[in-house]
């Protein structure tokens, strides 16, 4: 199990944009949707170690978040049609609290820690996830405008895409490649996978 903590960065100078980001993880799958924490952050509980890394890596984009991910089993209500996870307890949620706090430390480029019992894992998992975070966070407008419109695993994409914001092809492979959106959708696996051996508690789901 996964709980995941994002906690705003600039909320001083911007406000407060918890909502808008919840809004954006609504598709994220989720035992518990991601819902307001303490102040300016948001948490879910997740078992999908794929979900982690896609919840992760679009609050890197957004480059106002620091993200704590924890490993382990959270205790939850049983029959309850919204849980709240301030009245929760659990392993997951003190590990997903220790890794926030840490990804908060000043000077970190990469505002990201993963937090778990297979601490040496848990730290590879860490690493994955802020490398591929720094490539997500330094992309630009005009290249995000391409790579929304790409489908993984789908071929000949390039064309339409081009057709669809009336810009060449070359300029779509240039976007691509200049983005390292290949590289990425290549490493998300590899974090997932590091994510999921970092789990050694396989705590209990929803009821059990």
């Amino acid at each position: 199990m996964f709980v995941v903590t994002i906690n705003q960065r600039d909320s001083r100078e911007v406000g407060d944009l918890v909502d808008d980001l919840i809004e954006d993880l609504a598709d994220v799958e989720a035992l518990v949707p991601f819902q307001r924490g303490r102040g300016d952050e948001t948490q879910g509980v997740l078992t999908s170690a794929d979900a982690v890394v896609e919840a992760a890596l679009l609050a890197m984009r957004l480059r106002r978040w620091h993200v704590g991910i924890g490993i382990g089993p959270v205790e939850l209500p049983e029959g309850e049609e919204r849980i709240d996870l301030a009245t929760c307890e659990g392993p997951g949620l003190v590990a997903s609290r220790q890794a926030v706090n840490r990804a908060q430390k000043p000077g970190e480029r990469v505002p990201l820690a993963v937090t778990g019992p297979v601490t040496a894992l848990a730290d590879e998992a860490e690493a994955v996830l802020r490398l591929t975070g720094m490539i997500v966070a330094t992309r630009t407008e005009a290249e995000w405008r391409v790579l929304d419109l790409l489908v993984p695993g789908v071929r000949g994409q390039q064309k339409f895409v081009a057709e669809a914001l009336h810009i060449s092809t070359q300029a779509v492979s240039k976007a691509i490649q200049r983005s390292h959106w290949t590289e990425e959708q290549a490493i998300r696996p590899a974090a997932a996978r590091l994510l999921s051996l970092a789990d050694g508690s396989g705590g209990p789901r929803l009821g059990e």
